[in-house]
C-alpha cells in the first residue's frame, strides 16, 4: 500500500472487524518465545504504511523523563544519531519495514520507508476521567477528545504513574486494540511501571519474579520507566503497523494473534532466556546498558521482534 491516508488504507477493511484484540505486546498465554517457533502468516488485511501520524495524549502527571524518552525514540525511527555509532534504531525499524514484503503486490527488493511521526499532543494533568480506565467507558472519549474525530492519526494514550488501564499490568505491559463497531479504529495505550506491576513491566530494569536468574539492567536514561515504557510502546507499535485491524500479518497462536514483537518477548540480545535478558551493551560512562544507538545520541534497549528474512526473532 502507498502513503494514503490512514483512514483511507483501513475503511475497506474496518466495518468487517468487531472483536477486540486481546494481546499485542503481553504474554498470559502458553507461548514460550525461547523454545516455540513462530509463523508469521497474512490474513488478507492492511499494513500500515507511508506516513504513520501519532497523536500522544499524556494522561496525567507523566514528567518530562517519560515524554522525552519517548518522543527521542519515535523520532531516532527515521532519523539516525549524527555519530553513526552502531547499531542504530533505523536498523531495527527496517526489520518492521520490510514486513510490507509479504502483502500481495509487494515489489522485490528493499521495502518502502514507513515514517512515524508525532503531529499532536495533548496533555490531561487533571485526570478528568479519573485514575482507572476502562477500555469501553473511557477509552473512546479520550480517542475523541485528542483526535476531534481526525481519523487519519493513531491515537496513543500513554498512563502516568498513578493511573491504570483496563487489560494492562495482566501479563502486558502495552496493548494495540481496536475501537468497537461501528467504525473500529486502531490505537494503542501504554501503561507506567513505577506502580503498576514493576516485576513484569519494569524488567529487566529491576528485578524479575522471584525464582528467575538473570541480571538486572540499568535503564540507558537513567529512568527505569521512561526506558521500559520506550520497550512496550515499541512492541506495540510494531504489532500495530503489522496488523492495524487484527487480519494483517501475525503469528496464530491457540490463544491469540501474536505479531513480531510478542512473539519475542523478553529477548533483547544473544544469549537470552528466562529472566535473562540477554548479552547488551554498557555505556561506559553511566553504567546503563542499551542495544541501539538513537538520534540526537540518544541510547534505547528495544525488544526483539521477528525477522521475515530469517524467520526467526531477531534483536540488534
Amino acid at each position: 500500500m502507498g502513503s494514503s491516508s490512514l483512514s483511507t488504507r483501513l475503511l475497506a477493511l474496518a466495518l468487517s472487524v468487531s472483536l477486540l484484540f486481546t494481546s499485542s505486546s503481553g504474554h498470559g498465554h502458553s507461548w514460550d518465545p525461547y523454545t516455540d517457533k513462530a509463523k508469521m502468516i497474512h490474513h488478507d488485511g492492511p499494513m500500515l504504511t507511508g506516513n504513520v501520524k501519532l497523536a500522544l495524549m499524556w494522561y496525567g502527571d507523566c514528567g518530562k523523563d517519560i515524554k522525552n524518552t519517548m518522543r527521542n525514540f519515535i523520532k531516532s525511527l527515521e532519523l539516525p544519531g549524527k555519530d553513526h555509532l552502531q547499531p542504530q534504531v533505523t536498523r531495527w525499524w527496517e526489520v518492521v519495514e520490510s514486513y510490507q514484503a509479504m502483502m500481495p503486490g509487494a515489489k522485490p527488493g528493499k521495502s518502502p520507508k514507513i515514517k512515524v511521526e508525532v503531529v499532536k499532543q495533548l496533555t490531561n494533568k487533571a485526570y478528568k476521567h479519573g485514575k482507572v480506565l476502562t477500555l469501553q467507558a473511557h477509552i473512546p472519549i479520550l480517542i475523541e477528545e485528542l483526535t476531534k474525530g481526525d481519523t487519519n492519526v493513531l491515537p496513543v494514550i500513554v498512563a502516568a504513574r498513578d493511573v491504570s488501564i483496563q487489560g494492562l499490568c495482566n501479563g502486558k505491559c502495552a496493548d494495540h486494540l481496536l475501537t468497537e463497531d461501528p467504525k473500529p479504529r486502531p490505537y494503542i495505550i501504554v501503561g507506567n511501571p513505577e506502580t503498576e506491576c514493576p516485576e513484569e513491566c519494569g524488567w529487566p530494569f529491576v528485578p524479575a519474579k522471584p525464582g528467575s536468574k538473570g541480571p538486572v539492567l540499568k535503564p540507558p536514561s537513567g529512568n527505569m520507566a521512561a526506558d521500559a515504557m520506550v520497550i512496550a510502546f515499541a512492541s506495540a507499535l510494531a504489532d500495530a503497523v503489522t496488523n492495524p485491524m487484527e487480519n494483517g500479518i501475525y503469528h496464530e497462536n491457540s490463544a491469540t494473534p501474536m505479531g513480531p514483537a510478542a512473539v519475542c518477548k523478553g529477548i533483547f540480545g544473544p544469549g537470552a532466556a528466562p529472566g535473562n535478558p540477554g548479552k547488551v551493551q554498557t555505556d561506559p560512562k553511566t553504567g546503563g546498558n542499551f542495544n541501539a544507538h538513537g538520534n540526537n545520541r540518544k541510547r534505547f534497549l528495544l525488544p526483539a521482534i521477528w525477522n521475515p528474512a530469517t524467520k526467526a526473532c531477531w534483536t540488534l
